[in-house]
């Protein structure tokens, strides 16, 4: 059995957002004053598993645990070791602002995750501060140097590329990224959520205008490695890391979707740009014994997946949830 939409991809890759919560405010992917969920109106441990297993039934071979910030579930290491056992599922990752590495980086790796995704936009701590809104850039350093350390089959940072905000740090993270022989993408800002007037374009820093600061200093070749995802991989001729580049505006990369997300609320979300949904919650909670009807629901559902996102930059938000509801 296998999940393919209504255009003929195949899908094989599940984001899980296991929380809503977060220790950080950063201002591309939350309010400044969140409203968290109650506890009864998230999935639980079991519920997160149920999920997963269902999806590896129906084919899918990688899930990504998103949040919010998914370290600040303490029990994460045991969902983890349960979700790591499914049968056909070939890769499991996380993403996370790494704050919480330092003390969950070898227990997840023991726990059966194989690779990391850590958020870094700057290397100023005072700019880390300010993007973040109360985050500590000396954690998150310790945190990737924990993981490091704990021995994980890749490591890549994620640095959401913005005018105004972080493009003079662009070659910086290129350096850092090569000293700790980590990968790093840069992200182009997605049109989520509720934010101040204009902001997006003038601040939207596309993939081209990052890698042409780049090549000023090293020559990027394109590369066909493909970690399941939307990255276009790029490497330099002295180097091993990878560098990759998520282009939501100006690459846009649905052809080759082979993703959807399952929010922490239950709601299946076919594409990221789109806000029609199929609650998974109502079917988890009416069957909770039987795994039948929420595979069906998840076939069933795979028709509504749209052709392509919209996403523009002309001031208008076409999606009111933030990243963080959404599973970043």
């Amino acid at each position: 059995m296998a999940l393919i939409d209504g255009f003929g991809r195949k899908i094989k890759y599940l984001r899980l957002s296991v929380t809503d919560h977060c220790d950080f405010r950063c201002v591309y992917c939350m309010d400044e004053d969140p409203k968290f969920l109650p506890r009864d109106q998230v999935l639980s441990l079991e519920e997160l598993h149920k999920v997963a297993q269902a999806f590896t039934e129906l084919g899918v071979e990688k899930i990504r645990l998103t949040g919010g910030e998914p370290l600040v579930k303490s029990d994460l290491p045991y969902l983890v070791t349960q979700i790591a056992t499914l049968p056909g599922l070939k890769d499991l990752c996380l993403t996370t602002n790494g704050s919480r590495l330092k003390k969950f980086a070898q227990p997840l790796q023991q726990a059966g995750l194989k690779r990391l995704n850590i958020s870094l936009d700057t290397l100023d701590p005072e700019r880390f501060k300010n993007v973040t809104r109360n985050g500590k850039l000396e954690r998150v350093l310790d945190g990737i140097d924990a993981a490091i350390a704990a021995g994980f089959e890749r490591i890549k940072l994620n640095a959401v590329a913005m005018k105004g905000n972080n493009d003079d740090e662009v070659l910086d993270l290129v350096e850092f990224a090569r000293d700790k022989g980590v990968d790093i993408s840069f992200i182009e800002e997605m049109p989520l959520g509720i934010l101040s007037e204009d902001r997006r374009s003038h601040s939207l820093l596309t993939s081209g205008e990052v890698r042409e600061m780049i090549e000023t200093r090293y020559l990027l070749m394109p590369t066909t490695e493909n970690t399941g995802g939307p990255a276009r991989y790029f490497r330099m001729a002295d180097s091993d890391i990878r560098i990759g580049f998520i282009s939501p505006h100006s690459h846009n990369f649905c052809d080759e979707c082979n993703r959807v997300r399952v929010t922490t609320t239950g709601e299946l979300l076919l594409c990221l740009g789109n806000e029609n949904s199929i609650d998974l919650k109502a079917i988890l909670r009416q069957s909770p014994d039987d795994i039948e009807p929420l595979k069906q629901a998840i076939l069933e559902a795979m028709g509504n997946k749209p052709e392509m996102h919209h996403f523009s930059t002309d001031g208008e938000t076409q999606i009111l949830r933030f990243m963080s509801h959404t599973g970043g």
